[in-house]
């Protein structure tokens, strides 16, 4: 593979975790090894099992979730800020390590618009990664500045959901 491009996953609808979840397994099928960090989200996951079973995929485990932190001005405590800059850094070391083909930033999107990972660190990240790394970014509203850089944008919009009736997420489908 040649230069590696910039993928965004955004949009209020279902899927956006899961179209990159495809695109790692798809890689992973091409023989590609793929880096996976979610951000904002620890729970447990049926995705998460399938892909421990793939060779050439590998997650970063994350220990804290902070999937309700508000904007960093409106309660977001030091813990979480630093906490997912050193996630972050985490997955950036390894992604720098040149092994990967692939990274995927699950909802890295709104860790950087409630401003808990600096949108400079993240840009700054991908100006400077290896040539060849593929990045894949998930979540709802990305900031301009990462929608200018990325090759792919793909919006995926609700017009209908079943929380809207009152039906809640179901193992499998929704996790």
């Amino acid at each position: 593979m040649s230069r590696g491009l910039i993928h965004i996953y955004c949009g209020d609808g279902k899927g956006k975790t899961t179209a990159a979840t495809g695109l790692a397994v798809r890689a992973a099928g091409a023989g590609m090894k793929v880096l996976i960090a979610r951000f904002m989200k620890k729970a447990e996951s049926a995705e998460l099992d399938a892909m421990k079973l793939i060779p050439g995929i590998e997650v970063i485990p994350i220990e804290k979730e902070y999937r309700y932190v508000k904007v960093k001005n409106e309660n977001v405590s030091e813990e979480a800020i630093e906490y997912l800059n050193s996630y972050f850094d985490k997955a950036v070391e390894k992604a720098m390590s040149g092994e990967y083909d692939l990274i995927v930033l699950d909802e890295i999107i709104g860790a950087t618009r409630r401003e808990l990972i600096p949108v400079k660190k993240l840009t700054d990240f991908l100006k400077n990664r290896p040539e060849n790394l593929e990045v894949v970014m998930t979540g709802r509203g990305p900031l301009d500045e990462l929608v200018e850089m990325a090759d792919y944008v793909s919006e995926v919009k609700k017009i209908k959901h079943p929380i809207d009736q009152g039906i809640y997420a179901r193992k499998g489908i929704e996790f």
